[in-house]
């Protein structure tokens, strides 16, 4: 949410609690999930800028803005898809009816360093709900849901403006502060920086201006960097960044340095020329932004972010509640660097497959129709669509043509075609960690890879294996 004085964002995800340099995938498929144990898109309704992370406990936690702007609320859950439940939130803590702290409350991040849970998060104040400044809530307790929150103070910067989205993060034994913040002289609603934290509220050293909005899709409604979110993967640390105004044009932005470099120097963060990640009229999510990272049970990477189900707001942006959280899996390119695709649409999250002994290779959306082979990562995601509420069958349907799903035809001839024509399949286990994808009407068939076409064959035969990613 970002408005004239106003921008409103920095998330820096779970970070802290990712590792600093985790094994990345390699792009070869891997196991799936079962569609009917994982989570569903949205995560969370009307619950923005979310932050998830998984904690040392083995829990997930899960903070965000309320529409509202009013309250702190901590989501808990020993799995990803249990923070949709509302009865794992708690308030943590209320707006003071007047006076300072009294205006809006956004873009909470809850982190746990020095024996203590920190909630960083922006205020404004009574009568004064604009004027945005961050603080820093502090809790001892070994449960922060119910644990006793006290006022730790404001975030101390170079100068008194427009601050929001501190997050923390640790990077070669170091603890940083990121934050977006309205510098004075520079005419943008916020751009980003960069600091050593020398106390929950102080900072060790003069901060790094790391980029100023300049770019067409940076600038549009509003100047904006804010909600920065770090992962440090393959020698390299990414920083996402929302971008624009908070309504459809929003958008995350990246930055890119080298794990050994001095990141508190700006010259070695290179922005991309293009923002990664935009709304999306195939999938039906708009205004996706304010992104954290975590990981799933099986530890691949997770990109959390919030988007609305629909393009056109009435009225502000601001004061439109339906920005959800929402989760995809983040895939990577042959060189290390993430791939963020698309927003994936609601639903159970889309999967890939991949016959097995062909990596690299993929069942893909080629218009209305299907073949096997590479192609941009949006065109092999595929979701499992249940047939009846808690039915074993399911139709297989591209992400990006939400309409259609897979059909068997007469003679076994394999293609897209509209959702009441489809053909339900079910999921069986394969040896080597591999799934068969047979029809529910005839379990001895199923989809097999031929070249680079799909049909169908027997479903006991290698070309019927699939690894699913």
């Amino acid at each position: 949410m970002m408005h004239s004085a106003l921008s409103r964002r920095l998330f820096l995800a779970g970070a802290a609690s990712l590792p600093a340099c985790g094994s990345l995938f390699n792009g070869a498929a891997r196991a799936a999930v079962s569609p009917a144990a994982a989570p569903l898109n949205p995560l969370v309704r009307q619950r923005a800028d979310a932050q998830v992370f998984r904690h040392t406990d083995g829990h997930y936690y899960l903070t965000g803005s309320v529409p509202e702007y009013d309250r702190l609320i901590i989501r808990r859950s020993p799995t990803l898809a249990g923070l949709a439940a509302d009865d794992s939130e708690a308030v943590v803590w209320r707006r003071p009816a007047t006076g300072k702290l009294g205006g809006y409350i956004w873009a909470p991040e809850l982190h746990w360093f020095d024996g203590a849970w920190h909630l960083y998060f922006a205020a404004g104040d009574g009568g004064e709900p604009f004027h945005i400044r961050t603080y820093v809530l502090s809790c001892r307790d070994a449960d922060p849901l119910t644990g006793s929150w006290t006022l730790t103070g404001q975030l101390q910067t170079p100068w008194d403006s427009f601050t929001l989205d501190s997050t923390i993060f640790s990077h070669r034994g170091v603890r940083y502060i990121c934050w977006a913040q309205k510098e004075p002289g520079i005419e943008t609603n916020s751009n980003l920086y960069l600091a050593p934290l020398a106390s929950p509220t102080s900072l060790a050293r003069p901060p790094a201006r790391l980029t100023v909005p300049t770019l067409d899709w940076e600038i549009r409604g509003y100047k904006v960097a804010e909600a920065p979110a770090l992962l440090a993967r393959n020698g390299r640390l990414f920083l996402t960044y929302s971008a624009s105004a908070t309504d459809a044009r929003y958008c995350l932005g990246l930055l890119t340095a080298p794990d050994d470099a001095d990141i508190m120097d700006p010259a070695v963060w290179q922005k991309s020329p293009q923002p990664v990640f935009v709304s999306s009229a195939e999938t039906s999510v708009y205004g996706p932004g304010h992104n954290s990272f975590t990981v799933d049970e099986q530890g691949r990477d997770i990109l959390v972010y919030h988007g609305r189900d629909y393009r056109d707001i009435k009225g502000d942006s601001l004061f439109d509640p339906n920005r959800h959280t929402r989760i995809q899996r983040l895939y990577y390119q042959p060189d290390g660097t993430p791939d963020f695709g698309v927003p994936v649409g609601n639903g159970a999250l889309p999967e890939r497959f991949s016959p097995v002994g062909q990596p690299g290779r993929f069942l893909v959306q080629a218009g209305e129709g299907l073949r096997i082979g590479s192609a941009a990562l949006p065109a092999t995601q595929f979701r499992a669509v249940p047939v009846n509420p808690g039915a074993d069958s399911f139709l297989l349907s591209p992400i990006l043509r939400p309409d259609l799903a897979v059909m068997v035809g007469p003679g076994g001839a394999v293609t897209l075609a509209p959702r009441a024509q489809a053909t339900a399949f079910a999921r069986q286990d394969a040896d080597g960690g591999a799934v068969r994808l047979v029809l529910a009407a005839a379990p001895n068939r199923a989809l097999v890879a031929a070249g680079e076409r799909l049909s169908v064959g027997a479903a006991a035969g290698q070309a019927a294996r699939w690894l699913v990613d």
